[in-house]
């Protein structure tokens, strides 16, 4: 792994457009070695024997039938509308 020097942690405060004072740069840099460490450390770890997942929870998801239709739900939408016509919303012309 490569440390981090204050030149990278200013370019990359630039890039991210974040003003950091000149004197917080060292310390900084120090932190983002101390991060990258610790994701260095977990690459070490053997994984070979865990199942990928995507939950901690091992939680099965319920399924409903797929079943298709209208909402019926028409009315109650357009009854918030300024307009309304022909059971769509009606908004003035922008464009002439």
């Amino acid at each position: 792994m490569s440390e981090i020097d204050k030149a990278t942690v200013a370019k990359i405060a630039r890039l991210s457009r974040i003003k950091i004072e000149e004197d917080k740069l060292e310390p900084l840099a120090g932190e983002l070695n101390n991060i990258l460490g610790w994701v260095e450390q977990l690459g070490e770890v053997n994984t070979d024997t865990i199942e990928p997942m995507a939950s901690p929870v091992n939680a099965k998801l319920r399924w409903r039938d797929d079943v298709i239709n209208d909402g019926d739900k028409q009315e109650s939408v357009l009854k918030n509308a300024a307009k309304a016509e022909f059971g769509f919303f009606a908004v003035p012309k922008v464009i002439e």
